[in-house]
């Protein structure tokens, strides 16, 4: 049953008592940019740096053993919450880290091949040549977009998209030929953070299936905001980011299937990632190690860990009930608003909590400074997604987007905010 959250849990998060703007009570709907962070999370970090700080994985001393378990505990705490194992999930800085990560296997494994250099066993399927496919969607995110454009440059694999409706959906029916039996990968976002679309996975991992393709899922958008199970979602890699769902910035992850993983060369070099160095040559640790080169984020990841800690007390079920009422009252909401009109799916099915739209005479930049000027944070832009806003015939948009923090009547402070727009500018 979708109901809204308890509204006592805003009091978790610090920053939301603030004031902006000459004293105005902070209005944020800009989670699908990055999140507020509660107090579990705040106290997880700073513990750790006040009892725990050390080198991990390195020294011999009882505070690098605690630094240690902290680290590698906090993996198996994230890789859990995704329906993964420990030895499966990657750290990173960010999703775009991860997502180039697995780009930067393409190109490394085609060079090494074209040299015939070792690679690790299983590394062929990571081998490209000229008029290889690689798949994506008019949707993505640029992360999820630029690296694969790079590689296509780097390799002669040709880049491909699966096109979008008026509606804010992916058109799926040319799907069979747009992934056809040259297409080596498709790499698609679950949810996406422009339209607020939630992608059904089902249909093009099972195409991808009939043609061997490796599958990649950016999830920044739907991990923090509804239940994911890797493993039911039968993908091969699985990127997402700490800071979208109330953890530290600077920590994201790759979760990948053992096999993928173990056939990947690796992204950066040097230690930590190693297994033997000789001043000839080097050979490489297993997974997930040998993707996390140099000194790791600990502090951050034990931060996530305590995020995902936190979400799972409320339950990813709750608080994806919560976002879809937020999301229905702001559909209806904005709705009622003339000149109004929203970029993607105008109801709450098949969708998340992030809403773009453009405003009839106003630019979005616009928009959003009448809105801030009210307390009132959105996001303005084109949301790194330039391919989709050309898609829609609109520069920029201005998107309020959820989280579990929110309540209706921070929409209602929304829609004020651009009706006063609207009467400031003259368009009303």
């Amino acid at each position: 049953m979708n109901t809204l959250l308890d509204p006592a849990l805003r009091a978790d998060f610090p920053i939301l008592a603030r004031t902006v703007r000459g004293g105005r009570p902070l209005v944020y709907l800009d989670t699908a940019a990055t999140s507020q962070k509660p107090v579990a999370v705040l106290e997880a970090e700073r513990e750790f740096y006040e009892q725990h700080n050390a080198a991990v994985h390195r020294g011999a001393h009882f505070l690098a053993e605690q630094a240690t378990d902290a680290f590698e505990s906090a993996r198996a705490v994230i890789a859990g919450f995704v329906g993964g194992r420990a030895h499966e999930l990657v750290f990173t800085r960010n999703a775009t880290e991860s997502l180039n990560l697995v780009s930067h296997a393409f190109s490394s494994a085609t060079a090494k091949k074209a040299h015939g250099a070792p690679m690790p066993d299983g590394a062929e399927r990571f081998v490209l040549v000229p008029g290889d496919e690689i798949v994506v969607t008019e949707m993505e995110h640029h992360a999820n977009l630029v690296p694969w454009q790079e590689l296509c440059d780097k390799t002669g694999a040709v880049l491909r998209w699966i096109g979008l409706t008026d509606e804010g959906r992916l058109d799926l029916e040319d799907l069979d030929s747009v992934i056809t039996e040259r297409t080596r990968v498709v790499s698609f976002v679950h949810q996406s953070n422009i339209l607020g679309t939630i992608n059904d996975v089902a249909p093009i991992v099972a195409r991808a299936r009939e043609v061997g393709a490796l599958v990649v899922l950016d999830a920044c958008q739907s991990v923090p905001h509804m239940p994911v199970d890797v493993r039911a979602l039968d993908v091969d890699l699985v990127a997402f980011s700490g800071h979208k769902m109330l953890g530290p910035t600077g920590v994201g992850c790759l979760w990948g299937r053992t096999e993928v993983l173990e056939a990947m060369p690796p992204f950066n070099a040097g230690g930590s990632m190693i297994a033997m160095v000789t001043m000839e040559r080097s050979t490489f640790a297993d997974p997930p190690q040998r993707f996390e080169a140099g000194s790791p984020n600990v502090a951050q990841a034990v931060g996530l860990a305590a995020a995902v800690q936190y979400l799972e007390r409320i339950g990813m079920p709750a608080i994806a009930g919560h976002e879809h009422v937020l999301t229905e009252y702001a559909l209806a909401a904005l709705a009622e608003v003339p000149g109004v009109r929203i970029i993607g799916p105008t109801t709450a099915i098949g969708r998340g909590g992030a809403v773009s739209f453009a405003v009839d005479g106003l630019h979005p930049h616009d928009v959003g400074q009448v809105l801030d000027d009210e307390g009132v944070a959105v996001r303005v832009g084109h949301h790194c997604a330039w391919p989709t806003c050309r898609r829609y015939g609109v520069p920029a948009t201005t998107r309020a987007s959820f989280g579990i923090y929110n309540q209706p009547f921070e929409i209602d402070a929304l829609v004020v905010g651009i009706r006063r727009a609207q009467q400031f500018f003259g368009v009303a």
